[in-house]
This record gives structure tokens, sequence and C-alpha cells, in this order.
């Protein structure tokens, strides 16, 4: 069996079986190529052979290349996975793939952006956009992420059958996951503007989201746009799409949400996930009593 073929395969079983995001796909693709140039094996029981030893081998090449602890961990879950498959391709009794641990990843608390800041955002890529549709398209899309708390590839993922967008959005999440989410008349009328200045049909099955030729809108434009808005804002590297979403969260469970729904809203697999909000909210409060006790601001 050829080295194409077997990567093939696994594509196929992260994008159908799995359903991984097409980013996800890609870097457990890459990660299984580098390992099987690494080794030279080409067939699905060599594979099923690799053992802890081999993967820590194929680690401290990468170490060696500079990846950093988090990208480290990453690569082994997906270099585990990948032996798991080669596994159950053979039929082993026990398909696990080899038990050991990787680097310990410090989790950072989420930054999320003041609620003026998040309006703000929206507003100043509408006017900063050379182009008045686009300006439109990219408010809406950030008023997605922050009133709604989509993730950018969840927003990007809609299409013209979700117009007009009423009091709730169904969105489809990772592992196709699908969930409702309440929509703001400030949200839905971002996008209904859009939708009206867009110079591309926003047909049914197409993406909502255009990109300046009429493709597929991707992140690295809205990435792109928000970068220069932060920027000319004064706001810090922090203040990015995802931290939108962050700042939707943070703002929800400040207001009193409670976790279990802010969970659903976010569409979470674990209450864990979004456990990690209370520690952001906590670090809120704290940074605002530092700066308003008489004690501390004196």
């Amino acid at each position: 069996m050829s080295a194409s073929a077997i990567l093939n395969a696994w594509h196929d079983h992260l994008l159908q079986a799995r359903r991984r995001s097409p980013h996800t796909v890609r870097a457990y693709v890459a990660t299984a190529e580098r390992l099987i140039e690494a080794t030279g094996v080409t067939d699905w029981h060599a594979l099923a052979k690799v053992d802890a030893m081999a993967l820590r081998q194929q680690l401290a090449r990468r170490r060696a290349e500079g990846l950093g602890n988090a990208s480290t961990a990453r690569e082994l879950s997906a270099l585990k996975g990948f032996i798991a498959f080669a596994r159950a391709q053979v039929g082993l009794p026990d398909p696990t793939a080899p038990r050991m641990r990787g680097p310990r990843v410090k989790k950072g608390l989420p930054r999320p952006v003041t609620p003026d800041e998040a309006v703000n955002l929206a507003a100043g890529v509408e006017e900063n956009a050379a182009i008045e549709w686009i300006g439109a398209r990219d408010r809406a899309v950030l008023l997605l992420l922050y009133g709604a708390g989509l993730r950018i590839a969840e927003a990007l993922s809609l299409t013209g059958a979700a117009l007009p967008l009423g009091d709730v959005l169904t969105v489809t999440g990772k592992g196709g996951k699908q969930r409702a989410v309440p929509i703001l008349p400030l949200v839905s009328a971002a996008v209904a503007d859009y939708a009206a200045k867009c110079p591309w049909p926003l047909e049914r099955d197409k993406p909502l989201f255009r990109g300046a030729r009429g493709g597929p809108l991707g992140q690295g434009a809205v990435q792109k746009a928000m970068a220069a808005t932060r920027r000319a804002l004064g706001l810090p590297p922090t203040a990015t799409p995802h931290a939108l979403r962050h700042s939707f969260a943070t703002h929800l469970l400040s207001a009193g949400a409670d976790l279990r729904s802010l969970q659903e809203l976010l569409g979470h697999a674990s209450l864990g996930s979004t456990q990690i909000y209370t520690k952001v909210d906590a670090a809120v409060l704290l940074d605002v009593y530092r700066h308003a006790h008489p004690r501390e601001a004196g």
C-alpha cells in the first residue's frame, strides 16, 4: 500500500467518520505524513506496530524544530489517533494507541474585550473598509461572534438558507452538532444590511458570507480587518475574532447566566470547557477591584 493511499484513508476517516473541521483534518494528515516520512513505514501492519518509543522519537524531532508545548501536545494527540486508526485497520483486539503523556500545557485564560470595545470593533471594521458592502459584511460577522457567541468557523459556514434571520438561529458546531442560538435585533439588522448590499446572489445552498470575488469568505480576511481596526482603537493583540466569543460568554456570566445555559449557547461538549469562564469572570472582577478600590487606586 502506498503512503498516499494511507493518508487518503486517514483523511476520509477524519472528515467523514469523525467529522473533524477541515483545519483539523489538514493538521492531522500532515502529522501522519511526517511520521510516515520519518519511519519509512507504508503499510497498516507496520504502522500498527509503532510503539511509544517511536512516537517519542518523532516528537523529539519536532521539538528540535522549535515546536512549543501546546503544539507538541496537539501533535501527540494526532499521532495517537493515527496509530489507533492503523491498529483498527488490521483488526487488533485492542486498537488503542500506545499510552504516553504529552508535555504539560498551561491553560491561559481567555482575554475578553469590554462591551463598548466589541461594538466599537464591529463599527470600526465597517468604517475602515474601502468597499461599502465588505464593511457591512465584516460588521455582521463580528456581531455574530460577540452577539451570538459563534465560533468564526460557524459564522462563515452559514448559508443563504439562514436568511432572513429570525429570533433564533440554528448553528452547526464541532462534530456536526446543532444548537439553537438567540439572535439580538442588532445582529439580525447587521446581517440584513449586509445581505442587502452584497453584490453576489445569496443562494440557500451557497455561503452567506462572500469574499471580494464572490467565493466563500475566509477567516484570514476577517482577522486582517479586525487587526487593522484593533490597532486603530489602541486595543491589545489579544482582541481577536475569537476573543469576541469569549467576551460573549464572560459578559453573560457576569449578568447572571448559569453555566448549563452557557454551555448550551456555546456548544461545548462538556461543562468543563465552560467552567473556564468562571475564572475569567473572577479575573475581571479582581482587575476592577484593583483599579477601583480606594486603597488600591490611591
